[in-house]
C-alpha cells in the first residue's frame, strides 16, 4: 500500500525539497508550515511516518511540542526530526520523547531515505508483532479435506487478491472469524491492520464512539476508531446483524463515499478500508423485520461465502479432533492422548451445535479429564469416558459391555447385530466412502454391498455414514 508522509516545517524551500525527493520514490506528500495545520492533516490523513522541524517559526506549538501530541495520538507513527539549528541537547530531547531519528540540515537526500525505509519498515514490523501476539494460539486456517471445505478455500483464494467487501456468513463457531483472516492474509493488505468490532458485544450507544472515534478537544487527544485503525488494511464487522439500525445508515454512507466525520469533529477523515463482515442469522429475514439495512446488506454482500457447519461435514471430525488434542497437549505440557475408532465414531453423530468451538472445548476437557490408564502409559480416549450427549446417537457397538443385549441372543442374530454395528461404525469413520470403507475391512467392494444389502443397512447410511444411526435414536 502507498505510504503517506506528513512534513512539517517552516521554510517552503525545505517543504518542496522533501516532497520532491519523496514522491520520486513513490511515496505521497502533505506539507504544513506550523502546527494548526499539521495537527489538522495528521489527524485527517492519519500518514504513515512524520518529518518534523523542531524549530518553528510563527507556530503555536514548538516540534517537540508537536512530537509529544502525535505520540500521544499515535504512538506508532515514526517520527523523523530534523532542524538546522540543532544540538546534541536537542538531538537528544527528541530522541527521549519517542522520535525515531534526528537529521541536521542541510542532509543528503540518499540518506534521508534510508532512515525514512528503515523507519517505515520498524513501524511494519512493531504492527506485524503485535498482530501476531493477539492472534497467538488462535486457528488461522480453515481445517478439513471434505468437498465443502476444499470449496471455501477455492473461494477465498479468488476473492482475497481483490478489494471486494465479502459477507462470511455461517452458524456461530464454525470459524467465521477464521476465514476473515484468511481473506485479509492472502490479500495485498495483509502488512496493514487487521481490526475487529464485535458487534454482539458492544453497547448500542458506544457503537458510533468505536466506529468513528472521537474529536479531541481542549486539550483532549484525538481518540480514533475502528476504521481509522483498519485505515489501509480489513476492518471485520463481526456480528454484524447487531448493529443498531441508525448506525446501520452512517456506516453505509461512510462505505458509499469513504470519508466520515469522528464524533464532535466537523472535518471529513478519509478510510481506505476493506470491509468483511460475518453473520450467524438469516439477514434476508433480518430484512424483511426491518432490523437490518437492505441497502448496508448489497454493499457488504459483494461476495457473499457460506462456512458450513460441522454437522454438515463429518468426515473432517476426526482430523480436527485430533489437532485439537494435539494442539491442548503442546500447550498444557500434558501427554498426547489418541481417540479409539469407537469414541471418533461417537464424535462423528453427534451434531455439534456449537460447531467447532464446541468440539474444541471438548478436547481440552477429555485431554486433562478423561481416564488415563498407568502412570508409564496413557490409553485412547474411548465412547464410554465421552459425554452422555455427545455418544447416544452413536451405534450402540460403541456402548457395548458386559451385560449388552448382544450377549443374550443365539449366535447367528448375534453375530449379524455385530456385523450391522460394525459395518455402521466403519461407514462412519470414512464419511460413508464404500471403497474405503472395504478397504479397510479387508473385503472386495461388491462382497461389501451384498453384506450391507444383506444386513439392512440402507442406502442413506451409505451414502452418509454420519447418519448411520439415525434409526435407533
Amino acid at each position: 500500500m502507498e505510504h503517506e508522509i506528513l512534513i512539517v516545517d517552516d521554510e517552503p524551500d525545505i517543504r518542496f525539497l522533501l516532497e520532491g525527493i519523496l514522491e520520486d520514490e513513490g511515496y505521497s506528500t502533505q506539507s504544513a508550515a506550523q502546527s494548526d495545520e499539521a495537527i489538522a492533516l495528521f489527524r485527517d490523513y492519519r500518514p504513515s511516518l512524520v518529518i518534523l522541524d523542531i524549530w518553528l517559526q510563527n507556530s503555536k506549538l514548538d516540534g517537540i511540542e508537536l512530537l509529544k501530541l502525535f505520540k500521544e495520538e499515535e504512538p506508532n507513527v515514526p517520527i523523523l526530526m530534523i532542524s538546522g539549528h540543532g544540538t546534541i541537547e536537542t538531538a537528544v530531547s527528541s530522541l527521549h520523547e519517542g522520535a525515531y531519528d534526528f537529521i541536521e540540515k542541510p542532509f543528503q537526500s540518499d540518506r534521508l531515505l534510508v532512515i525514512v525505509q528503515r523507519a517505515l519498515e520498524a513501524a511494519r514490523l512493531k504492527q506485524e508483532n503485535a498482530e501476531l501476539r493477539l492472534r497467538a494460539g488462535a486457528q488461522m486456517t480453515l481445517m478439513g479435506n471434505s468437498g465443502l471445505m476444499a470449496a471455501l478455500r477455492q473461494q477465498i483464494s479468488r476473492v482475497a487478491p481483490t478489494n471486494s467487501r465479502v459477507l462470511v456468513s455461517g452458524p456461530a463457531g464454525a470459524g467465521k472469524e477464521v476465514a476473515a483472516r484468511m481473506i485479509h492474509a492472502q490479500s495485498k493488505r495483509s502488512d496493514e491492520p487487521f481490526v475487529v468490532l464485535n458487534c454482539a458485544t458492544l453497547a448500542p450507544d458506544h457503537f458510533e464512539e468505536e466506529l468513528f472515534g472521537v474529536e479531541g478537544k481542549e486539550g483532549q487527544p484525538t481518540r480514533r476508531g475502528v476504521l481509522e485503525r483498519a485505515h489501509r488494511g480489513t476492518l471485520l464487522l463481526d456480528e454484524v446483524a447487531d448493529m443498531p439500525l441508525e448506525t446501520q445508515g452512517k456506516i453505509v454512507r461512510a462505505l458509499q463515499i469513504r470519508t466520515f466525520e469522528r464524533l464532535g469533529g466537523t472535518h471529513s477523515v478519509k478510510a481506505d478500508v476493506r470491509v468483511i463482515a460475518t453473520t450467524s442469522r438469516d439477514l434476508q429475514e433480518e430484512i424483511e423485520a426491518r432490523r437490518f439495512r437492505e441497502d448496508l446488506y448489497y454493499r457488504l454482500a459483494v461476495v457473499p461465502l457460506k462456512v458450513p457447519s460441522l454437522a454438515e461435514r463429518p468426515e473432517d471430525i476426526p482430523a480436527l479432533a485430533r489437532y485439537f488434542l494435539e494442539s491442548c497437549a503442546e500447550s498444557s505440557g500434558l501427554p498426547k492422548r489418541e481417540l479409539s475408532v469407537d469414541a471418533l465414531a461417537s464424535l462423528q453423530t453427534y451434531e455439534w451445535p456449537g460447531n467447532i468451538r464446541e468440539l474444541r472445548n471438548l478436547m481440552e476437557r477429555m485431554l486433562i479429564m478423561a481416564p488415563s490408564g498407568s502412570a508409564n502409559h496413557t490409553d485412547p480416549i474411548r465412547a464410554d469416558m465421552l459425554p452422555e450427549m455427545v455418544r447416544k446417537g452413536a451405534p450402540s457397538m460403541t456402548r457395548l459391555n458386559a451385560e449388552a443385549d448382544v450377549m443374550s441372543l443365539p449366535l447367528r442374530e448375534a453375530r449379524d447385530k455385530f456385523e450391522t454395528q460394525y459395518l455402521q461404525v466403519q461407514l462412519m469413520r470414512f464419511g460413508g466412502n464404500i471403497s474405503r470403507t472395504a478397504n479397510f475391512v479387508c473385503m472386495e467392494r461388491s462382497a461389501l454391498h451384498r453384506k450391507l444389502k444383506q444386513l439392512g443397512v440402507t442406502q442413506e447410511e451409505r451414502n452418509n455414514g454420519a447418519q448411520s444411526a439415525s434409526a435407533e435414536r
